[in-house]
């Protein structure tokens, strides 16, 4: 069993509708949700002409491979709408893997950790919610330090 750690986004449609229902739909015997982050609305990174997205983490028990948790979030990313149109673009529901137990994975198709989440306040935020002394098994840091370290991207908790 891993401790697991994935982030969700949302900005096209009924966000936090959204984000719910790609909760419910990853569990399983084989993956099964301990705590949520709040949601966190940010700003767009990249693309910036769309919609500020809702965000949140989640942790799960794992008994999946890394591979299989790649398909099982893709397959849900496509019964829920995601179209890949344009890089950094509006999407209905993205789910990323950031953590995998203290996995260190470099696939042509699955990165772990996640290769940006350091870099990204609206992963690291609701991640710090979670577990803010959860370590970074390249660099060392925690999440709150990556998180302390970081400056601009607008991030808002919701209540």
């Amino acid at each position: 069993m891993k401790l697991v750690y994935v982030g969700l986004g949302s900005n096209v449609g009924d966000r936090e509708e959204m984000l719910r229902s790609a909760l419910d739909r990853l569990q399983s015997p084989e993956l099964r949700l301990r705590r949520v982050s709040s949601l966190y609305e940010t700003e767009p990174i990249g693309l910036r002409e769309q919609a500020w997205f809702l965000n949140l983490a989640a942790e799960f028990a794992c008994d999946l491979f890394p591979r299989q948790l790649l398909q099982r979030c893709q397959r849900m990313e496509r019964e829920l709408g995601r179209k890949r149109t344009a890089v950094d673009g509006p999407r209905t529901i993205d789910i990323d893997i950031l953590l995998f137990g203290s996995a260190v994975i470099k696939m042509a198709d699955l990165e772990i950790p996640h290769p940006r989440f350091r870099d990204r306040r609206f992963v690291l935020a609701p991640l710090a919610e979670l577990n803010p002394q959860l370590r970074d098994p390249v660099s060392g840091q925690s999440i709150a330090e990556m998180l302390n370290s970081l400056r601009g991207q607008t991030v808002r908790q919701l209540p």
